[in-house]
């Protein structure tokens, strides 16, 4: 004999719809404080999200408790440490996910070919495959590099909105070489230009005798990543298309392959 439904009374699914609700109160908090890594006063940060200042005091609280936002002396809001080791974890398994990738596309070019992802205001390498070759451009994985004069830091700006891109610049963009782009409306217009092709260059911008060729990649949910061929000028010049048409295809590749 079976047993009868339990009879319920009351609206019962209120509750869950509260904690969906601050779940996603919470994520608006952590995107804002994504966009601005030098952090917001608590009430820069309620304008953003549209909230009241009590409620996103409430939610810091809480997201400070689990290390996921932290304040400054000053009270100026921004990531936690524990976004850092959460980011940490994700990238290991998307290079691990990308590797027989771009393991193809190493060998095709026969160039060193690196995986990147964006950190605060710069681009940080998380894999490298080195080219077959003596003469290659190596950087360390976990090494840090400037976006505005490197092929995957314009790439990866390129795929952000244009305000959040050039808020993630310094006020004076540092020239390394005489070729860095310094200027702010020439930054600008060369990512245009990046979103325009799929394909970012850096033409000695970064390295007297290094050129590279890079393109972004997606995987649907808002996180982004770069790929990119680091290659000698001397190996570069006259390859410029074959690289950008493997490198363009090869992030595709990818990004379908995170999109599913």
């Amino acid at each position: 004999m079976q047993n009868a439904p339990e009879a319920t009374t009351g609206p019962a699914p209120a509750p869950r719809r509260h904690g969906v609700q601050a779940i996603a109160r919470a994520a608006a908090v952590l995107r804002a404080l994504e966009r601005t890594p030098q952090g917001l006063a608590l009430g820069e940060l309620a304008a953003a999200v549209e909230l009241p200042k009590s409620t996103v005091h409430r939610l810091v609280t809480a997201l400070a408790g689990e290390d996921l936002v932290a304040q400054d002396a000053d009270g100026r809001v921004r990531l936690g440490g524990a976004i850092a080791r959460l980011a940490d974890a994700g990238r290991e398994s998307l290079a691990d996910r990308l590797r027989p990738v771009l393991l193809e596309l190493r060998r095709e070019l026969e160039e060193t070919v690196d995986l990147a992802v964006l950190d605060g205001a710069a681009v940080r390498f998380v894999d490298q495959l080195p080219a077959p070759h003596r003469l290659r451009a190596a950087s360390a994985v976990g090494e840090v590099f400037p976006l505005h004069c490197t092929a995957n830091g314009k790439a990866l700006l390129a795929a952000l909105p244009e305000e959040a891109a050039l808020d993630l610049l310094p006020g004076r963009l540092p020239r390394l070489t005489p070729r860095t782009i310094v200027s702010r409306a020439a930054l600008r217009a060369e990512l245009a230009r990046i979103r325009e092709a799929g394909v970012a260059f850096d033409r000695e911008e970064h390295t007297e005798g290094i050129c590279a060729v890079g393109a972004a990649i997606s995987d649907g949910a808002g996180s982004v990543a770069a790929i990119s061929v680091p290659v000698p000028t001397q190996r570069f010049a006259g390859r410029e298309d074959e690289l950008a048409a493997a490198v363009r295809a090869i992030a595709d590749r990818c990004t379908r392959l995170l999109t599913g």
